[in-house]
C-alpha cells in the first residue's frame, strides 16, 4: 500500500479515518430511522412528484453558477499563481466543495490545500491559511445575510446600524496582513509559523479584499436563490424564514460532529434555525431532508462533470 504521509502534514487530518466513519455512519442511520419512525419516508418525498421542473432546473442552475463563482474567487484569491488556469481552478473548487458535503467531520477541507498542491505545487501551510482567510470571508457574508433577514423580519434602525459595523469588520482582512510575527515566549513554533502564514496569506489590499467579498457576496447570493427555492416549495414559510433555514443548514459545518455527506448535522442545524422562527417541526424537518437531498444531487453531479475537467499536475 502506499503511504500517503509524505504529502499529508501532520497539521493536517487524514482523509478516512475510521472514527470519523464510524460516526458518520451511525448518524446517518439515526437519520434515516427517525424520518421513517416520526414522519414516514414516503410522505418525505412525496412533494418532489408535485415539483415544477423549472424550480428544480433553476435551482440546479443557481447552485451550479454559485460553485462557478467559487471558483472565481480562488482565481482573483491567487491570480498571480493561477493566471490563465482557470479550468484546473474550477476543477479543484468543485471537488473540494464536493467533498465538504461528502466527506464526514469536514475532513473534505484538507482537499483545497492537497489539490493546490497536486495542480499548482503549492504550499500545504501557504494552500490552508489562505482557505482560512476564504472561511472567514464567507462566515462574514453568511452574518451580513442573517442581519439583512432579521431586519425584513423587524425593521429597526438598529439594524441597520449593526449591518454598517459587520461591514467595516473587512477592513481587518487588509490590516491583518501588516502584522508581523516575532518568536516570544509561550508561543511554540509550529504555531509561531502558522501565523506567519496566516498573515503572509491575508489579501494584501484593500482593493483584493472587495474583489473577494464581491465574488463571495455573488456566489453565496444565487446558491441561497437557489436552495431557498427548494426549501420553499417542502416548507410554507416566509422568504426570511426559509433564508435564515438555508442559513442554519450552511452553518451546520461549525457543529462538532459531522456525519457522512452531512446527515444528522445538516437536518438539526435547519430545524434548529427554523422552529424558532415559527415553523412546525414536522415541516423543518421534511424541509431539511429534502433540500438535503437535493444538495447531495447537485453534488455528485457536479463532482463528477468536474472530474471530466482535464488537469497538469505539478506534484509529480
Amino acid at each position: 500500500m502506499v503511504s500517503l504521509s509524505p504529502l499529508f502534514p501532520s497539521w493536517l487530518p487524514r482523509l478516512g479515518r475510521p472514527r470519523d466513519w464510524l460516526v458518520g455512519l451511525a448518524l446517518l442511520t439515526l437519520v434515516v430511522v427517525l424520518v421513517e419512525a416520526t414522519l414516514g419516508w414516503s410522505s418525505v418525498l412525496a412533494p418532489w412528484a408535485r415539483l415544477p421542473p423549472s424550480v428544480l432546473v433553476g435551482a440546479f442552475l443557481l447552485t451550479a453558477t454559485s460553485y462557478l463563482l467559487r471558483a472565481v474567487r480562488v482565481l482573483v484569491y491567487f491570480q498571480t499563481e493561477l493566471c490563465g488556469r482557470f479550468p484546473e481552478v474550477l476543477r479543484l473548487s468543485v471537488l473540494h466543495n464536493s467533498a465538504n458535503n461528502l466527506l464526514p467531520m469536514r475532513a473534505g477541507e484538507m482537499v483545497f490545500p492537497w489539490l493546490m498542491h497536486r495542480y499548482f505545487g503549492h504550499d500545504f501551510l501557504a494552500a490552508g491559511a489562505s482557505l482560512v482567510w476564504i472561511r472567514l470571508l464567507d462566515l462574514h457574508f453568511l452574518g451580513l445575510i442573517g442581519g439583512l433577514a432579521l431586519w425584513v423580519r423587524a425593521p429597526n434602525p438598529g439594524w441597520l446600524v449593526l449591518l454598517f459595523v459587520w461591514l467595516s469588520l473587512l477592513s481587518l482582512f487588509w490590516l491583518i496582513a501588516r502584522l508581523e510575527f516575532q518568536s516570544r515566549e509561550g508561543i511554540t513554533g509550529r504555531f509561531l509559523r502558522f501565523l506567519e502564514a496566516l498573515s503572509r496569506a491575508a489579501p494584501q489590499s484593500q482593493r483584493r479584499v472587495l474583489w473577494l467579498y464581491f465574488w463571495t457576496a455573488l456566489s453565496w447570493s444565487l446558491k441561497f436563490i437557489g436552495f431557498a427555492l427548494i426549501l420553499g416549495h417542502f416548507v410554507p414559510a416566509a422568504l426570511w424564514q426559509l433564508v435564515l433555514g438555508v442559513m442554519g443548514a450552511e452553518l451546520s459545518s461549525v457543529l462538532p460532529f459531522h456525519g457522512i455527506a452531512g446527515s444528522g448535522s445538516f437536518e438539526l442545524a435547519t430545524v434548529a434555525a427554523m422552529v424558532p422562527l415559527g415553523v412546525a417541526p414536522a415541516e423543518a424537518l421534511a424541509g431539511a431532508v429534502n433540500l438535503h437531498l437535493f444538495l447531495l444531487g447537485a453534488t455528485l453531479m457536479l463532482g463528477a462533470m468536474a472530474l471530466l475537467i482535464p488537469v497538469q499536475r505539478k506534484d509529480r
